[in-house]
């Protein structure tokens, strides 16, 4: 071990110390000049402007012409289904959901009372027309009893005129005068009173006829109310549409007015979009928009117009409306509502809307030649039914049939 001898410092290899000899590989590349940062900066500057004109370009070519919200929601008819008399239910014909036409039925109460008084009235009616035919025979009769009695008066004066020239020569008592006399009184008194009574029977059928007659009137009115409460024991549906909100239940005793299920016309559904004020300065109606629904994306434009813009904001017509002259205020801007329908019903039918949906919607605002609020009334029903009508239609039919089985041939 004595014989190694140590390797001096000076002769030692170079490998010995690699890390002085070699270059650092984890060096920071040299920052970068000046002129490479101005120019990345300068070409910043140029987007930033290119961007801004552009922006400029659109809005004064195209967008300024354009308001458009996402604070729009469909809206339409929803036709309550209520009843007009009491009833319990017996049958429920649509559910939420179903599609029904008009006329359709859609609710049915237990029929029994409604056809009990029905028939009371029917038979009513009948009565009170053959008592009016006796009214009209009557007349006839107190008149030929009024010329029974004049012919009666007429005897009777010529019997007194007799007796009274023969008493003057004695040829009869004094006594057979006076009861000539008295015979010719109540022959004038009965005259009296069958003219009387002539007078009473033809006031009560004159200048009428059977049909017009008052009590023949009053008595139709009770079967046509009668005929109404029996019909009214159907509920049919006013107007094609969907149901909804059915809450009425098989054998539920329901009262007049209550709400039972509801109607809604989808076919006939219209926008409310709440812009805000600032945004109305160019809107007017019959401008064109246009419509897209989160249901169905961007992809599906509806096509519509500009109905009506609300007479006042949505706040002014809460149920508790802000009182900005107390207390502290802020100023904020308010919405007002603005009515948009549809314009072509095949988008509609195709691709159908419920209440309440979320939509955006876009007014074109290049035509300013409408009004900003309507100028005249309208002119027509915005939204009517005729189903009821055609129940009052049975009803004077039925009546006219009751008439003419109780008139025996004679005239109406």
């Amino acid at each position: 071990m004595s014989s190694q001898n140590p390797i001096p410092a000076e002769n030692a290899s170079p490998q010995a110390t690699p890390t002085q000899s070699m270059p650092t590989q984890n060096a920071v590349a040299p920052p970068p000049t000046k002129s490479s940062r101005g120019l990345l900066l300068r070409v910043l500057v140029v987007i930033v402007v290119l961007g801004i004109i552009a922006w400029a370009l659109w809005y004064f070519l195209e967008g300024r012409w354009y308001e458009g919200t996402d604070d729009a929601y469909v809206n339409g008819n929803v036709v309550q289904i209520t009843p007009q008399i009491a009833g319990t239910v017996v049958s429920i014909g649509a559910d939420d959901g179903d599609r029904v036409r008009t006329g359709q039925v859609l609710v049915q109460f237990d029929p029994s009372d409604a056809d009990v008084a029905l028939s009371e009235a029917k038979a009513n009616l009948a009565n009170t027309v053959r008592k009016v035919r006796g009214l009209y025979s009557s007349v006839n009769g107190a008149q030929a009893d009024v010329a029974a009695r004049k012919v009666a008066v007429d005897k009777a004066r010529a019997d007194f005129n007799r007796r009274r020239d023969l008493a003057k020569s004695g040829a009869i008592s004094a006594e057979e005068l006076s009861h000539a006399s008295d015979e010719l009184t109540a022959a004038e008194s009965g005259l009296i009173s069958s003219q009387q009574q002539y007078q009473t029977s033809k006031v009560l059928v004159d200048d009428t006829i059977v049909t017009s007659h008052p009590d023949v009137q009053v008595a139709a009115a009770k079967l046509r109310a009668a005929f109404l409460d029996d019909v009214r024991a159907t509920l049919v549906a006013p107007v094609d549409g969907y149901v909804a909100k059915r809450s009425v239940q098989v054998g539920q005793r329901v009262q007049p007015g209550a709400p039972l299920m509801a109607v809604v016309p989808l076919h006939g559904v219209w926008i409310d979009a709440n812009f805000k004020e600032t945004q109305l300065a160019k809107m007017r109606i019959g401008q064109p928009v246009e419509i897209d629904s989160d249901v169905y994306g961007s992809s599906v434009k509806y096509k519509g117009k500009v109905e009506s813009l609300g007479v006042g904001t949505g706040s002014a017509f809460s149920l508790l409306p802000a009182q900005n002259a107390t207390g502290n205020w802020i100023k904020i801007v308010q919405r007002i509502p603005v009515r948009v329908v549809f314009t072509d019903p095949q988008q509609l039918d195709q691709r159908p809307l419920r209440l309440g949906m979320s939509l955006k919607v876009d007014v074109n605002l290049h035509d300013q030649s409408g009004p900003t609020l309507a100028l005249q009334p309208p002119t027509e029903p915005l939204f009517s039914t005729d189903i009821y009508k055609q129940q009052l239609a049975k009803a004077d039919v039925a009546i006219a049939q009751i008439i003419h089985a109780n008139m025996a041939g004679e005239k109406q």
